[in-house]
């Protein structure tokens, strides 16, 4: 299961009258006014959004071109207008982390008003996981203690994982399961049975069983010949149970 961690996103709105232009009715001056996004530090300071590569103001549809992207931080809208109205924020999360959106109310209450909003991040990506690092604590597997793996480092680990994929496969082959059938019988099986196979092999995974869940394609990928014995067993009887194997 993928682990996450929260960020608190502030959202800081400056306004102010300008004096040169004449209103637009009374008591409905042309305002000058400027939306920017970013987080908040673990001492409460300020930070670079850098966790975002683009942001999305969505204005009201009476102004031209609503739909503003901005992809440097801080991400500041500057915009002329009389009205206030409520703008919907689309922030995209580097490392193809998806999407995050609030609504951000914009009034002229104060010349200058700030608003926070709690974010939850996946800590599997290892760009994001560096990034978010820079404003605060993550989980310690996310962190491991080491640098994050360079593709040579992926390419070792993956060579690494086949060595041991080969060698629990010369033991499982001993083993009274046939593999090979409890695969066939696996794909036999429909999607809230396969629900409930992810989740005994998530809820009895170890350290040697080669698993990897894709999320955001929607994949789950594990090697058979890599289950211990009594993992098997228990997938065995459930397969058994729903499909012909």
């Amino acid at each position: 299961m993928t682990q996450e961690v929260v960020r608190t996103i502030k959202v800081t709105t400056t306004s102010e009258i300008l004096t040169d232009l004449a209103p637009v009715s009374e008591g409905f001056p042309m305002r000058k006014w400027s939306v920017k996004i970013t987080l908040v530090g673990p001492s409460g300071g300020e930070l670079p959004a850098n966790i975002f590569d683009k942001v999305t103001y969505k204005l009201h549809p009476t102004f031209q071109n609503p739909n503003r992207t901005l992809k440097k931080p801080p991400f500041k809208l500057e915009e002329q207008g009389w009205g206030e109205f409520d703008m919907t924020i689309i922030m995209h999360v580097v490392d193809k982390g998806g999407e995050k959106s609030i609504v951000h109310d914009l009034n002229f209450l104060e010349p200058k008003y700030e608003s926070e909003h709690k974010l939850s991040f996946p800590t599997s990506r290892p760009l994001l996981a560096k990034l978010l690092a820079e404003s605060g604590s993550l989980p310690d597997s996310a962190i491991s203690g080491s640098p994050l793996p360079t593709d040579e480092a992926k390419r070792d680990k993956r060579k690494h994982e086949g060595a041991e994929a080969s060698k629990k496969k010369s033991k499982q082959e001993k083993s009274s399961i046939d593999v090979e059938r409890l695969a066939e019988g696996l794909e036999k099986l429909g999607q809230d049975d396969i629900l409930q196979v992810v989740q005994m092999v998530t809820e009895n995974r170890t350290a040697d069983m080669y698993v990897k869940n894709d999320v955001e394609e929607g994949e789950f990928h594990l090697d058979l010949f890599t289950l211990p014995d009594s993992l098997l067993k228990m997938l065995w009887d459930f397969v058994k149970k729903r499909a012909d194997i």
